[in-house]
């Protein structure tokens, strides 16, 4: 790799968060650069920042709704919001880190899966079986992955990127660092390539 990892943040009830996640991997590589993907809980953000989901603010939500389908289609993304949305991604985030602790290309197959699940196959994902049943999709035993989520020491850890990445000053997702510099939002990748191009500006 030739500089520092890119740290992509993001919460998997987010629609821009999606369509980022089937982009940055790519950009990464183009400049040899490793992407640390970190689910964060965005509730627990907004509850810091006051703020609300896209879809639910008046005006700005069938905005971003549109925005959202259009970004899909120019980037060749399958996309459509869920039946159920927002909805809760606790389990999800916990067994990505009880995955990632054990191998990191391992949770990031599942982060795609539990993805393309919610916002490209209109399928449930909030639910503890739910999660795990994509899990299980992925090639790892129920059993263990069912104990991974409940371990004490995942909890903790979803606990703690969520605070760390509030204190580098994440409110959003996506959201991204690169060297340092942050992203905010899906519209933002195109800057993020600038970026590791020249250097910055």
């Amino acid at each position: 790799m030739l500089g520092a990892p890119i740290e992509f943040y993001f919460d998997f009830s987010s629609p821009y968060g999606y369509l980022a996640s089937e982009r940055i991997d790519a950009i990464g590589a183009e400049f040899g650069r490793e992407v640390l993907w970190r689910p964060v809980l965005l509730g627990v953000i907004f509850k810091t920042t006051g703020q609300s989901p896209l879809v639910s603010q008046t005006l700005r939500g069938p905005y971003h709704e549109r925005d959202m389908r259009r970004s899909a289609r120019k980037h060749g993304i399958d996309f459509a919001l869920p039946d159920t949305f927002p909805f809760s991604s606790i389990y999800a985030c916990r067994i990505f880190y009880w995955l990632d602790a054990r191998d990191r290309a391992a949770a990031k197959a599942y982060a795609h899966a539990v993805y393309r699940a919610a916002f490209a196959r209109n399928r449930a994902v909030a639910e503890p079986d739910d999660a795990i049943a994509i899990a299980v999709e992925c090639g790892h035993a129920e059993e263990a992955v069912k104990a991974g989520m409940q371990d004490a020491s995942v909890k903790e850890r979803l606990r703690d990127e969520t605070q760390a990445a509030m204190h580098k000053g994440v409110f959003g997702s996506p959201f991204i660092l690169v060297d340092g510099e942050p992203f905010w939002g899906n519209d933002r990748l195109a800057e993020v390539r600038e970026w590791l191009q020249t250097g910055g500006w």
